[in-house]
């Protein structure tokens, strides 16, 4: 029973992080997205934020994406007054994703997903050894 909680919690942690994945990437995508017209706000950033939850049927904690919030920081100031939403003073609102944190965000999560990912396969191996070993 151990190792069918070990599938479901390495399930869940892989389960998120492919979520946050595909946050990241989005931001990512959107680092460079500026608004077309005056007064328009450019892409914010999203983070993704975990909690912890109990699977009653298994009795065992799991991760779960409790939610996906906006970055409340301040979007980056460009100076380019020939361009369509730039404002009185030149400048345009840019989004306010930071490329290198992203890429490391990006990293650590995919180093999380492979950490499950190898947990699952390793749960895997253990319980088609015991079955071998209960079929013998």
């Amino acid at each position: 029973m151990d190792l069918k909680k070990s599938l479901h919690i390495s399930n869940a942690g892989m389960k998120a992080q492919a979520k946050r994945l595909r946050v990241l990437s989005e931001n990512l995508a959107n680092a460079s997205s500026l608004p077309t017209k005056k007064g328009e706000e450019p892409y914010r950033r999203k983070m993704v934020t975990f909690k912890n939850e109990l699977d009653r049927e298994l009795g065992a904690p799991k991760v779960k994406v409790e939610k996906i919030v906006e970055d409340k920081s301040d979007f980056i100031k460009k100076l380019d007054p020939t361009h369509p939403a730039a404002d009185a003073d030149g400048y345009v609102l840019a989004p306010n994703v930071n490329p290198i944190i992203e890429m490391m965000d990006i990293q650590e999560a995919q180093r999380s997903y492979e950490a499950n990912l190898s947990a699952l396969e390793n749960s895997r191996q253990m319980m088609r050894q015991t079955i071998s070993i209960i079929g013998q």
